[in-house]
């Protein structure tokens, strides 16, 4: 097994137990101290882990997770590149679920055909209200300030009769058994949203397949497309051949 494989497992275990110990990464791989070792300097480099005694604990995920204002700035050329690779599904007079994410804001940005969207983010209403062809839906209900997105309690409602040709979704984080956010009201949201729509694409880069988040938004068996800026892991390749996802690499 690859160190990246060995580390993938060695998260979601963290995520699951929150610690883990030297001697159980030596058995659960059948590795050496040393190896183990290894591993656990690799985790803490890229600051995903901590070191304790005897072992590695899971950071405290919210000083891990940037807030939106700050994730808009990060990987700036790979989120425009792979929205520039998802406008390619936008056809006139479709309807579309647009997410709350620093991709689809690009994507937004970038609509230039008369077409139906709704969305919960403030900066896809910003973005698609400057658009004369674009009809822009909105749960509306109460600001989420730090990540941009509205939310009402009976929001889910507002699904009912509502069908999409395309979800466009972002992700906080891509695990071996899903796709991850960070806010649990969001995550209805999308729920909603991939239920309803007869193509589910995500949009994320490379880098969101070495995270962990919060609440479980979309199971692999869900997604139909996802466009991304580099070959995912080995693991993630499997999962997503196994489970007939169309992958675009940017």
């Amino acid at each position: 097994m690859y160190q990246e494989e060995r580390l993938l497992k060695i998260l979601e275990y963290l995520n699951e137990h929150n610690a883990m110990s030297i001697h159980d990464i030596c058995e659960m791989f059948n590795i050496s101290r040393d190896t183990a070792r290894r591993d656990i300097l690799k985790l803490i480099g890229q600051e995903t882990a901590i070191r304790t005694h005897g072992g590695i604990s899971l950071p405290v995920l919210k000083n891990t997770i940037k807030e939106y204002r700050e994730r808009i700035k990060a990987y700036s050329e790979e989120k425009k590149n792979i929205s520039k690779k998802a406008i390619e599904f936008i056809e006139e007079n479709k309807h579309y679920f647009f997410d709350v994410s620093t991709i689809i804001s690009f994507l937004a940005k970038e609509v230039n055909k008369p077409i139906w969207v709704l969305t919960h983010s403030l900066d896809n209403i910003e973005m698609l209200s400057e658009k004369e062809d674009v009809s822009v839906h909105s749960i509306g209900g109460c600001l989420n300030k730090k990540n941009r997105f509205f939310y009402t309690p009976n929001c889910i409602s507002y699904f009912d009769g509502i069908r999409f040709d395309i979800a466009f979704l972002g992700a906080a984080a891509i695990t071996e058994d899903g796709i991850y956010y960070v806010d649990e009201e969001d995550v209805f949201i999308k729920q909603a949203a991939a239920k309803k729509s007869d193509v589910v694409i995500i949009l994320a880069e490379y880098e969101k397949f070495k995270r962990l988040s919060y609440y479980k938004g979309v199971d692999w068996e869900q997604i139909d497309v996802i466009i991304t800026d580099k070959m995912p892991p080995a693991v993630f390749a499997n999962i997503i051949q196994s489970n007939d996802i169309k992958l675009i690499i940017t």
